[in-house]
């Protein structure tokens, strides 16, 4: 739905739009372990009854229910975030999207939550091979405990959730969870009650995300943009807008870093197209009309037919003064950070691998799509990926440019958008920590993936 949306809103035309290609087994163990990575790639409806110890130890089941194709989606959604994340580190793009990652509550031995692989982490391990520090915010309503624990014990990957806390799924989140040894202060927890608004969201989120950008100075941003903290969503209780949402895309976009934006939550599902479509145009820096074009989901968005919803009456239990005491206690937080730590020079994995796309399947794939259209000539046929020429002219450019470059593959998927007005910030000067990367250009220092809470295997 917000592909369609994106296609007849015209905003395609402004983007590099790259097939998905699956993650291998050795790219999501670069996280979750081995036997659990094993588990997930057997299971299927018809086996589930014959492993039920196993189901329990890895949380699938219930909230993580076994369904046909299981693995291959867990492949194409991670793949299209680290995916995202490489095409970054290699400056294809500034900014990168993939709607369908984003499911930060996996862990490393097991499912939660709707997610099973967690994409947010594989996509920051990328991350930290060019960059020296990696910040991490996350706007769905629900804690991103995954992400946490997965980085809770550095301080290269700095963690801000924004989310609903009390009894509340996952339960996590607490204002005093901080980090620990060398990753105290460098976990950021806003914990929120039902209702809270645009205005209210906002008077937490730029004051809070402009002094971690001047403290932390991350060479690279990744945002989950979760649609459940949206008003009128089946789960979420908050009350924000569109608008207000999408602020939070706008004002990380501002400050000009290599940006990956990724999905998460949402289930309302006409509001997460909506949500989904119009911060993609921010990220383009398009204004998207409120009317939506006609096209073959157009009778879900009824009876208004358009981009906005009105937030609702809903009481807002945010008061100003619980709002201040949260705002003044996490920058009294960030006042105990030193400024922008850095890495010693260190031996790094290698990038990772992107195969060159093999032209005869590229044009098996669009012969695949011309048969499939079965609407050609009706009004609204199902939205084709649309692959713009000059992307594979641009693509051999910068590689011939980059000839003396480790070889890539184009393995992974994202949705890269070239932004007119964006840069690259400057790295700061190397520091020691518990990591391991390479020495890389003077500019760029490679560095190794984060040590861990969750011991990750690299």
């Amino acid at each position: 739905m917000t592909h369609a949306l994106l296609a007849h809103y015209g905003l395609l035309q402004n983007m590099h739009v790259v097939k998905p290609v699956p993650a291998r087994d050795k790219d999501l163990c670069r996280f979750h372990a081995d036997d659990y990575v094993s588990f997930l790639r057997g299971i299927t409806p018809e086996t589930q009854q014959d492993q039920l110890r196993q189901l329990k130890r890895f949380n699938v089941g219930e909230d993580c229910p076994v369904f046909d194709g299981l693995y291959s989606f867990c492949q194409t959604y991670a793949g299209g975030s680290v995916g995202g994340a490489v095409k970054l580190n290699h400056e294809y793009c500034d900014i990168a999207i993939n709607w369908a990652g984003g499911l930060h509550h996996a862990k490393k031995c097991e499912a939660s939550g709707f997610c099973y692989v967690n994409d947010i982490v594989l996509s920051i391990l990328e991350l930290l091979k060019v960059h020296q520090r990696v910040l991490y915010v996350d706007i769905d309503i629900h804690h991103g405990d995954g992400v946490e624990e997965a980085f809770y014990t550095t301080d290269r990957v700095m963690t801000v959730s924004f989310h609903k806390f009390g009894d509340y799924f996952p339960g996590t989140g607490d204002i005093r969870d901080i980090g620990y040894s060398k990753g105290k202060y460098y976990s950021l927890n806003v914990p929120l009650d039902d209702g809270i608004d645009d205005e209210s969201y906002q008077s937490l989120f730029k004051p809070i995300m402009g002094k971690v950008m001047e403290v932390f100075r991350p060479g690279a941003v990744v945002l989950q943009c979760g649609a459940d903290s949206l008003s009128g969503d089946r789960l979420g209780c908050f009350n924000l807008s569109i608008k207000g949402h999408a602020e939070c895309v706008k004002y990380m976009r501002s400050f000009n870093v290599p940006l990956l934006l990724l999905g998460g939550g949402g289930y309302t599902i006409r509001n997460v197209a909506r949500c989904w479509c119009y911060e993609t145009g921010v990220a383009l820096g398009v204004e998207l009309e409120d009317k939506m074009p006609q096209h073959e989901y157009y009778e879900y968005f009824g009876p208004d037919y358009t981009l906005h919803v009105a937030p609702s009456n809903m009481e807002n239990k945010n008061s100003r003064q619980l709002l201040d005491e949260i705002r003044s206690k996490l920058l009294d937080n960030l006042s105990k950070l030193q400024h922008a730590p850095s890495v010693q020079f260190q031996e790094r994995p290698p990038d990772t691998e992107f195969p060159e796309a093999d032209e005869d399947q590229e044009d098996d794939d669009r012969r695949s799509d011309d048969s499939d259209d079965e609407n050609e000539g009706k009004p609204f046929g199902r939205v084709k990926t649309e692959l713009l020429d000059t992307e594979s002219k641009d693509m051999d450019d910068k590689k011939g440019e980059r000839a003396s470059a480790t070889e890539m593959n184009a393995s992974f998927a994202d949705i890269s958008i070239k932004a007119s007005n964006s840069g690259s910030a400057a790295a700061p000067p190397p520091t020691a920590t518990d990591v391991k990367l390479e020495q890389g250009n003077s500019n760029k220092p490679d560095q190794s993936a984060p040590a861990s809470a969750t011991d990750m295997n690299l």
